[in-house]
């Protein structure tokens, strides 16, 4: 499988409400994830970070990825999507993001996340 594939294959599974079984099944236990808001290193401080994320979300209305790429010499993808969703407190929100996923093996060990973070 390509990583271009595997990218493919987690951005459907999230598509799918699937986000925690892609994250246990992409990420390595040292990942480090990066975004405008901070740096979490990890596996189990990034997966809890995303436990929380889910925790309070509402409603997803819908997943858009609308490019998504590799650098497959240089075991690298990129994705932009946005995020449709509903957060407990009744905000709506479209989170548009660009990451880049850097990979060993079938797991990404560093994902960097790009957004106006005035959207997260």
């Amino acid at each position: 499988m390509t990583y271009l594939e595997r990218a493919k294959d987690i951005y459907a599974q999230i598509g799918q409400g699937k986000l925690l079984e892609a994250f246990d099944q992409y990420y390595s236990e040292g990942v480090v994830m990066t975004e405008p808001m901070g740096t979490r290193e990890g596996k189990v401080a990034c997966r809890e970070y995303e436990v929380q994320f889910l925790n309070n979300v509402q409603e997803v209305h819908g997943l858009e990825v609308s490019n998504i790429a590799s650098d497959e010499e240089n075991k690298t993808t990129f994705v932009e999507n946005v995020l449709d969703l509903t957060f407990k407190d009744g905000n709506r929100v479209k989170m548009e993001q660009v990451s880049v996923q850097k990979w060993e093996g079938e797991q990404i060990v560093h994902e960097r996340f790009y957004y106006d973070r005035g959207m997260a």
